[in-house]
């Protein structure tokens, strides 16, 4: 008998449900794209109405749909969501207010109880677990930050303050079983009534387990709406300047993560979409989708983009709130795929930085980097990759938190005997990508420039930014 596994990863901008067999192929899948976040004032990120619990609803119906198998050979789901969320709920599990996402500022500041009509605090993947399974249970390693969690136990510390113990979910362990599909949950999802939901942990860490991570040589660079770089490794560490650490996805295991990029990929997504009909017309005529004729084009523009260099900060970190993205380096000589190649050659040379303080305080070098995220489809993508860190890069087929959900439960259902065994077994073998020498060099002279850029921007935004916004 084959058995099957359902990985449930709801990410910042769409949900995806894939069933995976127990040799990790895809035998069905579905994808549903989140609605655009509510944003009434600055500083307030919201998902809007149910939209997370929506579009599980809809992906699980689809992937079930394509489903030929028998649902009874169905072991269990595996649970990821975003993290950082923060969802406010009634006694009844039902919300009490939009889900804040995890760029609303609110979530960085503990809470503050001021509606009565809250009687629960939790995460997303929380309160999807009260809907899928209506148990008031959550994994602890989606809970860091504001929480008062203790990271060392995986717990809740004794005094929970500013939020009153009763208010918070039971915690278990990735690996656990949160709970079982009550009917009305599988009658709005499709899956199996009765079928086992377990508890993996924040989607970087579910993502890194799907994508192979389990060596503290590799690096993952994980090319999402946020864009982070993360290795493993069994200590807590504390007060890192480098790093930061958070609960990995096997209890006792941690991920190391590097600074990051706020709306990464995001600004692909909004490159493609401001150069409008005129790519998406030539794309058809080329038979290509909109990505796949940027991601062409780029690939012939040479390294360094004719001297364009690209700031990412669209979104601008926390410490420094008046940066904002730009181009530099225009001469003429640049179009539109010279624009997409330097938004991807910033994502690179942004994160070889993040990526060298990391390994540097760790003590440690990395010898490949696992590249996971819909930017690893792109060929060009992965070679800027290989060429800026100088080290092969890597992806495989069927990488990310969705396999990683699945595998996680395939661990805690028994499929597998342990995290090794089950990436062994499930993760495909991986198509690896070699740096070019002399691209390396040419990256290795500019990433000295790259890492300068905002010294001298940043006076200009201090500036303009009281005057402009």
């Amino acid at each position: 008998m084959t058995r099957y596994l359902v990985g449930i990863d709801n990410g910042s901008q769409s949900t995806k449900v894939s069933i995976f067999d127990e040799r990790g192929t895809v035998v069905s899948r579905c994808r549903k794209p989140l609605r655009p976040n509510d944003t009434p004032r600055p500083g307030v990120v919201e998902h809007p109405d149910d939209d997370l619990w929506d579009s599980i609803g809809a992906a699980c119906r689809e992937a079930m749909a394509g489903f030929d198998g028998d649902p009874a050979d169905i072991a269990g789901v595996g649970l990821c969501t975003i993290r950082f969320c923060r969802a406010l709920l009634r006694a009844d599990g039902s919300l009490a207010a939009p889900v804040l996402s995890w760029m609303d500022e609110r979530v960085s500041r503990p809470y503050e109880h001021t509606d009565p009509e809250v009687a629960r605090v939790t995460t997303s993947s929380g309160y999807i677990t009260h809907r899928l399974t209506g148990e008031f249970r959550d994994t602890a390693a989606n809970y860091q930050g504001a929480w008062p969690i203790d990271t060392d136990t995986w717990r809740w510390r004794e005094d929970t303050a500013p939020i009153p113990r009763e208010m918070l979910f039971d915690l278990v362990m990735p690996g656990d079983v949160l709970g079982r599909v009550t009917a009305g949950a599988a009658e709005r999802t499709g899956l199996p009534a009765g079928l086992p939901v377990v508890a993996t942990a924040n989607d970087k860490a579910v993502e890194a387990l799907g994508s192979g991570l389990r060596s503290p040589d590799q690096l993952l660079l994980s090319l999402g709406t946020y864009i982070a770089s993360m290795t493993t490794g069994s200590r807590n560490a504390r007060d890192a300047a480098g790093f930061w650490t958070n609960f990995g996805c096997v209890p006792g295991e941690y991920l190391y993560e590097s600074g990051g990029i706020r709306r990464g990929m995001w600004t692909v997504s909004w490159l493609r979409e401001l150069f409008g009909e005129e790519v998406a017309r030539a794309a058809r005529e080329a038979g290509l989708s909109p990505e796949e004729y940027l991601d062409d084009g780029a690939s012939r523009v040479p390294a360094g983009s004719d001297g364009l260099m690209t700031v990412l900060d669209w979104l601008a970190p926390t410490e420094a709130p008046h940066r904002k993205g730009a181009f530099l380096g225009f001469d003429g000589r640049q179009g539109r795929f010279h624009l997409h190649r330097s938004v991807l050659e910033g994502i690179a040379l942004t994160m070889v930085e993040h990526a060298g303080a990391m390994a540097a305080e760790l003590g440690t070098e990395f010898s490949t980097v696992l590249v996971s995220g819909g930017g690893a489809e792109a060929e060009v993508m992965m070679r800027i990759v290989a060429d800026v860190f100088g080290v092969p890069a890597s992806r495989t087929a069927n990488s990310g938190a969705a396999l990683g959900a699945a595998i996680t439960a395939g661990i805690g259902l028994g499929v597998f005997a342990d995290a090794d065994e089950a990436v062994a077994t499930m993760v495909a073998d991986p198509e690896t990508f070699l740096p070019d020498p002399a691209d390396h060099d040419l990256y290795a002279r500019l990433r000295e420039i790259h890492r300068d850029i905002t010294h001298h921007t940043d006076q200009i935004f201090r500036r303009s930014t009281p005057l402009l916004g």
